[in-house]
């Protein structure tokens, strides 16, 4: 199963220089979807240099700004000083095409002064393919307002905030891409609109390391994130309830089949990026946990494969930060089919063992916990706030166990919690605690 996508390899290759943070994002607006797929004649614009033929473009933005909607704009190896904007229904369902089978040949420079690599805004159905973007003081890649996006075969680091990015958007797909370094998460889906009709959002075959968050997902609706790598982030993935952005809670996600492992990096004690403020304020997201849910419902985690953690594999914990109280709860999730520590890799029960297995301190109605292997320690250690599969009805809290799993959140040393075992070689990956600069 290890290692899914050669995209990982290729991220290490981009340079290295630390990402200022700066956000200046539109109001969020109804996605559009309005104005239909358009019907053409299409055409293919290319980017070239200047000895070029004519009629190629010296610019990306140039291109994109001359395309129609149903275009096409073929952006040759290179390096691009650019931040290129796709805004508004005119350009819906145009085709950003770089190198799809080596990303790092089309480089999008940010410099640390370009807000993002590639925006969209308003234009639906846009396909953005085959390109890397670094060093943008914002994000790699981001969406905002649109129905539909497809994102393949991208690679994002050294960002301000987000590697790949899609906010109050209606089903997307990131799919064969990675991110590193950034200074929030690598992926980000949030404030997905609520839906009569629901339109599923796709992550597939995407790797995140080195990034405060491996994924984050702030009131995220409808997404799968499937068959991925997710190591070496201070947290792998975190769907989280927050007053930052509207429709809490999150819901109806589905997280499975991934490899979850090593999200040990303290980044507080050193980064390739300046540590911002968390989401939460004071209480800090926890540093060596593979998968929390911050608040959720009808959330399913299945069938990954959880192990070398200091802190805590899977854990979920209502949303204590919320001011609506009636989206803090959780509700109707499910841990089932996971495996955790030394039986995914070894019969040595040594060998890259979670700290804590699963903690969840009973918050909240008909979520349940069954069907998972190689669970040693829990919180709490009794397992009573554990219902099996299928469950319907009020889960029993335990107060105890929630003093245990905010604990580390509010501790001023980020690995005053920490057990450690040793873990096992793995071929092309180095586990990362503590950041040391080259």
């Amino acid at each position: 199963m290890l290692p899914r996508i050669a995209l990982a390899a290729a991220l290490l290759a981009l340079g290295a220089a630390p990402a200022t943070a700066a956000t200046q994002y539109p109001p969020p607006s109804n996605p559009g979807g309005a104005t239909g797929k358009p019907k053409g004649p299409f055409k293919t614009r290319y980017v070239c240099e200047k000895s070029k033929p004519h009629g190629c473009f010296k610019t990306i933005q140039a291109a994109v700004d001359a395309a129609k909607a149903g275009d096409t704009v073929v952006v040759p190896d290179g390096t691009y000083k650019e931040a290129v904007r796709v805004v508004g229904a005119k350009k819906r369902y145009l085709k950003l095409m770089g190198n799809t089978d080596t990303p790092a040949r089309v480089v999008l420079e940010g410099s640390n002064k370009r807000q993002n690599g590639v925006f969209i805004n308003g234009a639906d159905h846009v396909t953005v393919h085959g390109f890397s973007a670094r060093r943008y003081r914002a994000n790699g890649f981001f969406v905002v307002n649109a129905t539909g996006y497809d994102f393949r075969n991208l690679v994002a680091t050294h960002t301000g905030t987000y590697g790949i990015y899609a906010f109050n958007s209606i089903g997307g797909s990131i799919v064969d891409s990675a991110a590193s370094e950034n200074n929030d998460s690598g992926f980000y889906i949030g404030q997905t609109p609520v839906q009569a009709k629901p339109v599923r959002s796709m992550v597939r075959n995407v790797s995140a390391f080195s990034n405060v968050l491996g994924f984050s997902g702030t009131n995220m609706r409808y997404v799968t994130i499937t068959r991925s790598l997710f190591f070496n982030n201070g947290l792998g993935i975190v769907p989280n309830a927050l007053d930052s952005e509207k429709f809490a809670p999150p819901e109806h996600n589905v997280i499975t089949d991934n490899d979850i492992f090593w999200n040990n990096f303290n980044y507080f004690l050193g980064a390739p990026f300046t540590v911002r403020p968390g989401a939460t304020g004071d209480l800090a997201y926890p540093v060596g946990t593979g998968v929390l849910l911050y608040g959720s419902r009808d959330t399913k985690v299945t069938n990954n494969r959880i192990f070398g953690h200091y802190l805590v594999g899977l854990g979920m914990v209502e949303a204590l930060t919320l001011k609506d109280k009636a989206a803090m709860d959780l509700v109707g999730n499910q841990f089932t089919g996971n495996t955790f520590g030394q039986n995914n890799l070894s019969d040595d029960p040594g060998e890259d063992l979670n700290n804590i297995d699963i903690a969840y301190d009973g918050n909240g109605s008909d979520n349940c916990i069954s069907g998972n292997t190689g669970v040693k320690v829990t919180i709490p250690a009794d397992q009573s706030t554990f219902a099996a599969c299928p469950f319907t009805g009020a889960n029993t809290f335990n107060q105890d166990a929630l003093g245990q799993m905010v604990a580390p959140a509010v501790a001023d040393d980020h690995e005053q919690y920490w057990v450690k075992h040793p873990h096992r070689d793995i071929e092309g990956f180095e586990p990362l605690e503590h950041y040391k600069k080259s």
